[in-house]
Order: structure tokens, then sequence, then C-alpha cells
């Protein structure tokens, strides 16, 4: 899927998460699946947080 692209659907309990990569602090760029197997992954959102640091 493009990225900026939405797809819309519900996971249920025990679902795996779908791939997703996102940028991170510093400008890193993220794939969820470069953890898979290896790391637990916690991910928070925090909409509408443009606070200074």
């Amino acid at each position: 899927m493009p990225q900026g692209a939405t797809e819309t659907s519900t996971l249920k309990v025990g679902d795996m998460a779908p791939d997703f990569t996102v940028e991170a602090h510093g400008g890193r760029r993220v794939t969820l699946s470069e953890f898979r197997g290896s790391k637990n992954v916690f991910l928070c959102f925090y909409p509408l947080d443009w606070t200074p640091v």
C-alpha cells in the first residue's frame, strides 16, 4: 500500500498486527517486522501532541 494510504480493518484479540513503517525520534525509519520474533513491541499514539520539547 502506498505511503499515506489507509486501510480500515478490525483486529481481534490474538490477531497479528499488520506490518507498518513509521518515522521514529531522530528521523530513523522503523518497521514492525524488524522486531517480529525477537522483541515485544509496545506502541503508543499521542494524537495532536505537538507540544514543544
